[in-house]
């Protein structure tokens, strides 16, 4: 580039939504293997208002670009670049550096967006060009950018450390972008959906979708006694559980002996590992997912034209408003930013 281009910004320099800003900051040369992108869009998880209240297991490098999804088009690249060209539709991997494999205790070298680097609330960003993956032209830049932290988290938990396959039952709880994407993982892998919500038009939305069967776990507040009921007492095969601690006990009863629960919420808090081994159930708690998953969930959603759900989109002016709609809990699916 001849001239500094000067890219438009969101960033937290404070916990709080008074401390979300909008800048203006200039954008970094490539360097030989890196690749310059303009943001197209970005997506929200309710870990971004995790971070933002001060409240996510990680500390944030403040000031910090937030959000962690988004997806791109190619600008520039450096010139040792091979994997891209310039005009190509890419969508940056949420954990830097984790290409393959389970998540480890040993994690060099791993960047996780909007917590240790930067995220996607920005107009153009510089990358390597290994944290980046081609879209498939099945996919818009709306629906790319809903996949990496909700998508790749949905596909670890049921796909490769749950093993779904053909003829499992799957409970899928709530409505949120982790769970609806988990949907239709379950539905394009073969399986029979229950699905649980506190809102009865969001759970008919869900069976129309594919799933099976549905509980209002206002109405059933034992809603595991339900699930126990809709398999003849035998349990699911394998339980997607978005909330954590407060529901582990419920999903592990709601589970056939043997089976598996999936937890993407925080752990901490009672929780009966002796109920668990005694059952045979096996409990994994998923820290989203790596860049080969995302790119499997990506072919998937491509071989079986299925796409995100997107419930709202917002400009990117009205990041703020975008994330105290998110906190309302009201949406369906995703909520995304247009840039």
């Amino acid at each position: 580039m001849t001239d500094k281009r000067v890219a438009k910004a969101f960033v937290l320099d404070e916990i709080g939504y008074d401390g979300l800003v909008e800048i203006e900051r200039e954008v970094p040369s490539v360097g030989p293997t890196q690749i310059l992108v303009e943001m197209k869009a970005a997506s929200l998880n309710f870990r971004d208002l995790k971070i933002l209240k001060g409240v996510y297991a990680v500390k944030p490098n403040l000031p910090i670009v937030p959000l962690s999804d988004g997806s791109a088009q190619v600008i520039e690249t450096g010139v040792e670049v091979s994997r891209f060209k310039a005009g190509d539709r890419v969508l940056p991997i949420y954990m830097e550096g984790w290409y393959s494999g389970p998540a480890t205790k040993d994690r060099r070298g791993w960047k996780a967006k909007s917590a240790d680097v930067d995220g996607t609330a920005i107009q153009y960003a510089v990358y390597d060009q290994e944290d980046i993956l081609p879209i498939p032209a099945s996919l818009s830049y709306e629906e790319a950018a809903c996949l990496p932290c909700a998508g790749a988290t949905a596909w670890q938990a049921l796909v490769y450390v749950g093993q779904v396959k053909t003829g499992d039952t799957v409970l899928i709880m709530g409505s949120g972008g982790v769970s609806v994407l988990g949907l239709q993982i379950a539905l394009m892998s073969g399986a029979r959906v229950i699905a649980t919500s506190s809102d009865d038009a969001k759970l008919q939305r869900l069976i129309d979708m594919g799933a099976g069967d549905g509980i209002n776990y206002k109405k059933n507040p034992n809603w595991e006694e339900e699930v126990l009921r809709l398999t003849n007492g035998r349990g699911v095969d394998l339980v997607l559980d978005v909330v954590g601690a407060a529901t582990i006990g419920q999903s592990m009863r709601a589970t056939k002996d043997g089976g598996y629960v999936g937890s993407v919420g925080n752990l901490s808090g009672e929780f009966s590992s002796a109920v668990a081994t005694e059952r045979g159930i096996r409990v994994a708690t998923i820290p989203v997912g790596s860049r080969e998953m995302t790119e499997d969930l990506m072919r998937a959603l491509d071989l079986h034209n299925a796409k995100p759900v997107i419930d709202r989109r917002f400009p990117f002016t009205q990041l703020r408003e975008a994330l105290q709609y998110l906190e309302k809990g009201q949406h369906f699916g995703k909520v995304v930013i247009s840039f």
